[in-house]
């Protein structure tokens, strides 16, 4: 049986950046479908725990929160970009206010009740609007609500796009679609619409240790970039410094907040030290602390360093951080009474599919919002909670342009139903299995936080053998999830090395062995690769 179903936007991926573009689409009486790999939880907006980054105080301003990011950018934001995105922090916060969600207040001294602000890593004031420790989750939920009530839009859990369709048109190529998943039913779907955005996520679970959900597989950056899409700056990816490290904790990001709150980074016998490598101490951008967390690790041979709120009162502790508290006292870790073991994990993609400032790629009618694109808002290093902001901005700019031209884009041509009469069912299944653990193992040791020409090399090796065996067994076999997203991982770290190796420099999050200092000799150039 055949499925094939036409929409005016097709929506890819379910997070605060595609669930934004929906209902802005949708109160416009535009027909949009959204689908979600997994469930419509299971995105990295659902597990941000920081917050909002929007200049509210009245010491605070907008030209503030524009330097601050062009200097944790090290020189490859986009200014423009930049002040374009500060300056519609206010209005996104308060579009989602109108949506439902309830960010934590306090009481000024005159008695007027406002925004509680949090102040995190390579932020100069306070300036992050939240929802206690839990941000991403009071977001994605009153999204996922409106978005449940809305005549205009139709959600698809469990969806998993199997590749972009595109076709030629009078200066290039269009996209008018997607062959999709219906990973339940085990059936591949044509879903066709005159304009398809991109809201993947990133690409993080290429490493072996990541703070993101299962579902950060890199799958928009392939897509795109199969279907023809520029890409850049792919090898700035962000290790946040405090991942709960834990035997039975996976993935759980201790937040920025907690240091931005006063919390300390120490050795085992409780001495600090990030003092010795940046003036800002735990409050220096997330590469800084990475870097020094890594080296204190590998110098001492210890297994973790330990992040200390515990001299806080534990009334304090509670309120601001209760999500973390309860997690890590699962652990028998009392985070009023003890510090907490860290260590750096993979946690944001900066580059992604290259976009204009309406978030349009080079390929006509495909938009990439969110941390699937590259906008020039992060440069080589993104400021702590810069990226759901960005995913708010965006939507908004999407959601002008294809309004604007969603009339006068022609209709989409028939398209024929993916063929599966040339493969059968795999009874190989295991070959996936080790093909995922021997790319993302390989991946964190030679381009980890700390790289060089050699390790760039053997990984580049292995990527290639992979990629060769990966391509025979996709054309022998159905498609699965499994098997679909480790062939996205694949071309994920063919990408983050190839830019990787084509900087001859350390600057922001890349930083290199062979090349330790930043190269102020020319100016500033962003990594660009084409198909």
């Amino acid at each position: 049986m055949t499925y094939s179903k036409n929409y005016d936007v097709l929506i890819i991926g379910s997070g605060g950046a595609g669930l934004s573009l929906a209902l802005k689409l949708a109160d416009h009486a535009v027909q949009v479908a959204v689908l979600s790999k997994f469930a419509l939880t299971a995105g990295s907006t659902f597990y941000a725990q920081g917050g909002i980054s929007a200049v509210f105080d009245a010491g605070d301003s907008i030209e503030s929160h524009i330097d601050d990011t062009l200097d944790a950018g090290a020189g490859l934001c986009n200014p423009d970009i930049v002040r374009l995105t500060v300056t519609h922090g206010k209005k996104s916060i308060n579009w989602l206010r109108e949506q439902g969600v309830a960010f934590t207040e306090e009481q000024s001294a005159s008695g007027e009740i406002k925004l509680h602000l949090n102040r995190e890593g390579g932020h100069s004031h306070r300036r992050i609007v939240h929802t206690a420790d839990a941000t991403g989750k009071a977001v994605s939920l009153s999204l996922i609500e409106r978005a449940r009530e809305h005549a205009n839009i139709e959600l698809f859990e469990h969806h998993n796009v199997v590749e972009l369709i595109t076709r030629p048109d009078d200066t290039g190529k269009r996209v008018v679609g997607a062959y999709v998943l219906d990973v339940k039913q085990q059936q591949v779907k044509t879903m066709t619409a005159r304009v398809v955005a991109l809201a993947t996520g990133g690409a993080s679970k290429v490493y072996l240790y990541s703070t993101n959900p299962q579902s950060a597989t890199g799958d928009g950056i392939a897509l795109a970039w199969r279907a023809g899409c520029k890409v850049s700056n792919m090898e700035f990816m962000q290790f946040h410094p405090t991942c709960l490290y834990h035997p039975h904790a996976q993935s759980f990001l201790i937040s920025e907040a907690v240091r931005g709150e006063g919390g300390k980074l120490i050795l085992p016998d409780g001495s600090a030290f990030m003092h010795k490598f940046d003036p800002r101490a735990e409050l220096a951008p997330r590469d800084i602390v990475a870097r020094a967390i890594d080296h204190e690790i590998k110098k001492r041979g210890i297994d973790c360093v330990y992040l200390d709120i515990s001299y806080k009162p534990a009334e304090f502790v509670l309120e601001h951080f209760p999500t973390i508290y309860e997690t890590c006292l699962k652990f028998d870790i009392d985070i009023t009474k003890q510090p907490i073991p860290v260590v750096p994990a993979a946690h944001y993609t900066c580059g992604g599919v290259l976009t204009d400032s309406y978030a349009r790629t080079n390929i006509h009618n495909l938009y990439a919002i969110g941390e699937v694109a590259s906008t020039g808002l992060h440069g080589a290093n993104r400021m702590a909670s810069n990226s759901l902001l960005e995913c708010l901005v965006f939507a908004e700019r999407a959601s002008e342009d294809i309004l604007q031209k969603l009339d006068s884009v022609a209709s989409v041509p028939e398209i024929p139903d993916w063929d599966e009469s040339k493969v059968t069912d795999s009874d190989e299944e295991v070959v996936v299995s080790h093909n995922w653990h021997e790319l993302r193992r390989f991946m964190w040791d030679y381009v980890g936080i700390v790289r060089s020409d050699k390790r760039l090399d053997r990984a580049m090796s292995r990527v290639e053998l992979l990629q060769k065996e990966i391509a025979e067994y996709y054309g022998h076999f159905r498609v699965t999830s499994d098997l679909l997203e480790l062939r996205n991982l694949v071309i994920v770290a063919e990408l983050i090395i190839r830019c990787a190796k084509q900087r001859k420099e350390s600057r922001g999050l890349h930083y290199t062995l062979d090349y330790p200092d930043t190269d102020d000799t020319q100016p500033p150039q962003n990594t660009v690769l084409t198909p």
